[in-house]
């Protein structure tokens, strides 16, 4: 039995910018906005991704403080080229650090507006092997 996991909670304290932030900056792709009387969430999904992050006012969210996730992890091919693109689009990024010459031993680092911290992890495999394949039209995934 396959168990993935899909989705992420992230506490932020304001919606909109959080998705400004996450899709303009980050460069994460907005899957949708879902605003009505019992929610007003958005799920957002770094390209490549086969999670997803969720922020809003749902009740699991609503336990949470803003910015207190910590050590969320991105994995990018090139993480020099990923921090010069995040730089590029005015995100705050540590250096980058090689902690193991070995594959997967390169990180940086950054926080959202409220907090929330990520590293990013070069794993020069995935410019070779992406964990989800790309489709007959470049695509990633079976149905983009």
């Amino acid at each position: 039995m396959d168990w993935t996991l899909e989705v992420v909670i992230l506490p932020v304290s304001d919606l909109t910018s959080a998705i400004e932030f996450y899709r303009d900056k980050v460069g994460f792709n907005l899957d949708h906005r879902t605003t009505n009387e019992h929610m007003d969430v958005a799920q957002l999904t770094p390209e490549g991704s086969g999670c997803s992050v969720v922020i809003g006012n749902l009740p699991s969210q609503q336990e949470m403080a803003p910015g207190s996730m910590r050590g969320l992890q991105l994995v990018v091919a090139d993480a020099n080229a990923a921090r010069d693109e995040l730089v590029g689009r005015g995100v705050e990024c540590s250096e980058v650090t090689v902690f193991d010459e070995r594959d997967g031993g390169t990180f940086f680092g950054f926080a959202d507006p409220d907090g929330n911290t990520w590293g990013v992890q070069q794993l020069k495999v995935r410019g070779e092997k992406p964990l989800i394949p790309l489709d007959h039209r470049g695509r990633f995934g079976d149905d983009a």
